[in-house]
């Protein structure tokens, strides 16, 4: 029983060897991703490897579940998975070695296939997990060579139930071969004399080893990651950056945003716009680097800088835009004043030749987003190239320096971020990231409206209350918003005024609320007199429909 127990320590500690090889491995490659390709961090690849390869329904889950925080659950399980994976190679080294290495190798070659293979990668991109690899198996052996020579020098005296060290030995838990003897006779320490050490020295060796391989992993690698982060200092670029006035702006009209505590505000906040994007780390670019090249079906290439987008002349914009992700109800859709220039001219500098349909746009990190070309040169459409978002230079997160903005349209097909290409080409001969993973190439926004107060789950009471929220039909416009309590009489909402047919509205009417429990709906119609589909549809393939209906406790 006590050589049981001994046996079982021992395989912890297997474990933990296991753990420091594999952040051994992650630190290593972090720290030379930093002379070779910041880009080439084995969990952020292989993270971008599992985005890409995830089924539709997956992603719809991770969305509805974590919201924003979709990439940060995502870590989290890798993080999760790593750990596991390395305490199981440790323990495969120590009882049939060299699997525990094998595995460590493989992981290794898993992260350099998913970070060669990602867009943009940069020549040297596969050195990091190499060396990482090289490292982190080299650490592993070592400490479970120090763990061998402690347990080879411990087992037989526990066996022995504390009998002399002439009695006897009982077996080790795994019967070692004749190599794997040698080398842990050789492991063993040994005194001034040359007589067997006692086993504390081994111990002390393996924890004093594993120690030093840890902290050093840990320092290196949170150091490397932070460095990594930060060593372009964009977001100083950015703050220091100054953007041109705008030759036009945007006129907000008397009544546009009304006074009610828990409605949407008529300009989101930066902060609190929504973000649904495939990067798991924000690009860092240096728009004194940035370029935007137009080419495919044009007459000419055309590469663009940054200040060759300035000096076009910026124009404030109001637009809406919405996620296809957007539940009925949902907060993944928000209102902006953009500054940038038209796409239509981007696209003349280039000259669009005949039998073109759509644009295809790239982002840096390889994410491409199918766009009708029609939507970029209609004259009365405001399709854009932005750089400013509510006043100051886009965030980073957000698209900085240069993104779309094209109104009507859901954003995978239209709101690329990070741009850098736009290719002229046709729905026949390209698509987009999200068109082979279930989505409609082409997808215009189903108008909707939301309830934003009262909340749901939220207990109101009794007396006079508004109902109020925000309804949206970008590129047409909303002409009314109704309510009905209970599944009575569509009852007309007071609408704000309109900055323009490409932003949402704010609606709301005041309900003599009684005690009970009571449901709230809300449907919109849009200018061209069509009402919002009532049928519930889900996000795929174009984005979902139906009314909301919401649920209200009053006291």
């Amino acid at each position: 029983m006590a050589q049981r127990s001994s046996g079982k320590r021992f395989i912890a500690w297997a474990a933990l060897a296991g753990l420091i090889g594999g952040a051994v491995f992650l630190a290593t490659a972090e720290v030379f991703a930093l002379v070779f390709a910041r880009a080439a961090s084995p969990i952020l690849a292989v993270g971008g490897f599992v985005i890409d390869i995830v089924p539709q329904p997956f992603k719809e889950f991770a969305i509805a579940t974590f919201g924003e925080n979709d990439k940060v659950a995502l870590l989290a399980g890798l993080g999760l998975a790593v750990v596991i994976a390395s305490a199981i190679a440790g323990i495969l080294q120590l009882v049939r070695p060299p699997l525990g290495v094998i595995a460590l190798v493989i992981a290794g070659a898993l992260s350099t296939a998913a970070i060669v293979t990602r867009a943009g990668v940069q020549p040297l991109a596969f050195v990091p997990p190499v060396l990482g690899t090289i490292v982190g198996s080299f650490i592993l052996v070592l400490l479970i060579r120090r763990l061998r020579a402690w347990r080879g020098s411990v087992l037989p005296a526990t066996a022995s139930g504390g009998k002399t060290a002439d009695a006897p030995a009982t077996p080790p838990i795994t019967k070692p071969t004749p190599t794997e003897a040698a080398k842990a006779k050789g492991a063993k320490a040994t005194t001034a004399d040359g007589t067997p050490a006692p086993a504390g020295i081994d111990r002390r060796r393996f924890f004093v080893l594993t120690a030093i391989a840890g902290a050093s992993a840990v320092i290196v690698g949170v150091a490397s990651r932070a460095v990594s982060m930060t060593v372009s200092s964009v977001e100083s670029i950015r703050d220091a950056l100054k953007i041109p006035s705008p030759r036009s702006t945007v006129t907000v009209p008397e009544g546009a945003e009304l006074d009610i505590p828990g409605l949407s505000k008529l300009f989101t906040p930066n902060k609190d716009f929504y973000r649904v994007d495939t990067a798991l780390t924000v690009p860092s670019i240096d728009p004194e680097t940035w370029r935007l090249v137009i080419d495919g079906m044009v007459d000419q290439r055309v590469e663009m800088s940054f200040q060759d987008i300035l000096d076009m002349g910026l124009d404030e914009y109001a637009i809406t835009l919405t996620c296809v992700s957007n539940e009925v109800g949902g907060e993944l859709v928000g209102n902006a004043k953009w500054l940038g220039v038209p796409l239509r001219d981007v696209l003349k500098k280039a000259g669009v030749k005949s039998g073109a349909d759509m644009v295809l746009s790239k982002s840096v990190d390889g994410y491409t987003a199918s766009t009708p070309l029609s939507a970029l040169t209609d004259d009365n459409l405001d399709a854009i190239l932005a750089v400013a978002m509510n006043g100051e230079p886009l965030p980073l997160e957000h698209g900085f320096p240069v993104r779309m903005v094209v109104p009507g349209l859901y954003g995978y097909v239209s709101a690329t971020k990070w741009l850098t290409e736009l290719k002229v080409t046709t729905f026949a001969a390209d698509e987009a990231y999200w068109t082979p993973r279930g989505y409609s190439a082409e997808a215009p926004i189903k108008f909707s409206s939301r309830v934003d107060t009262p909340k749901i789950g939220e207990a109101v009471a009794a007396g006079k209350i508004p109902i109020a929220g925000v309804a949206w039909a970008q590129s047409v416009g909303i002409q009314s918003v109704e309510v009905s309590i209970d599944n009575g009489d569509w009852v007309p909402a007071t609408l704000s005024a309109p900055i323009n047919d490409d932003t949402w509205v704010q609606w709301f009417m005041e309900w003599d609320a009684t005690p009970g429990t009571h449901y709230v709906a809300v449907r919109a119609i849009n200018k061209n007199g069509d009402l919002q589909i009532e049928d519930r549809a889900p996000i795929a393939p174009d984005g979902s429909s139906g009314w909301q209906r919401s649920l209200v406790r009053v006291n």
